[in-house]
């Protein structure tokens, strides 16, 4: 059993508890996953299941025949989970990865891992909250990031300064998400909250604790 799994933000919706709450959730899709290769510490000096995502023109039936030789026309990317070298048994080439192959049942805490929306060259005040300066005509201080340098002969920037740049399209990670539920039939999980990345973004699910 696999104690992570990648999946595909879907988009955010809101779930009905049964004492009549609403609780907002993500959907994520966790299916055509498959096992295109399995490594193992003797012969790759680790061991892991590499997987592919099969593209969503192709099936479970085109894995069939020799299908190892153009798996990078059937598979849009490839991803590795480490997985520990006695499981190894329980897998096979070829085998689909389904949320029944995983230890994650609803009401588990999870770590999910992704990339941030990209949002481009930003000013100081949308990338770090800046207030800006007065709006009046006769200000010259408006949306500018205000003195940089320090009392000294150079005037040397201290590192770390709040300045504009790139916003977003980093790698973060959100701890303690709550599987509210666990579609198995159509390999779809719904977690409490907001998960890194927009529509399409591939994210990495890992069980807490």
């Amino acid at each position: 059993m696999l104690g992570s799994i990648f999946g595909k933000k879907i988009g955010m919706t809101q779930i009905f508890t049964k004492d009549g709450k609403v609780v907002p959730v993500t959907a994520i899709d966790a299916g055509n996953w498959f096992v295109t290769q399995i490594k193992t510490q003797d012969k790759d000096g680790y061991s892991a299941l590499q997987l592919g995502l099969l593209k969503k023109r192709y099936n479970q039936d085109s894995l069939a025949g020799n299908w190892l030789k153009i798996k990078k026309q059937l598979f849009s990317l490839f991803k590795e989970i480490k997985v520990k070298e006695e499981d190894l048994n329980n897998f096979k080439i070829g085998q689909k990865i389904s949320l029944d192959k995983t230890v994650l049942s609803e009401n588990d805490n999870v770590k999910v891992s992704g990339k941030s929306i990209g949002l481009g060259f930003q000013g100081v005040v949308k990338r770090w909250g800046f207030g800006g300066g007065p709006d009046s005509h006769g200000s010259n201080f408006h949306r500018i990031p205000g003195s940089v340098g320090n009392i000294c002969s150079q005037g040397k920037v201290v590192k770390g300064k709040k300045l504009p740049g790139q916003t977003g399209n980093k790698n973060i990670s959100i701890k303690n998400l709550k599987i509210i539920k666990l579609d198995k039939d159509s390999d779809v999980l719904f977690l409490k909250g907001s998960v890194p990345g927009k529509k399409e973004s591939l994210v990495l699910i890992n069980k807490q604790g």
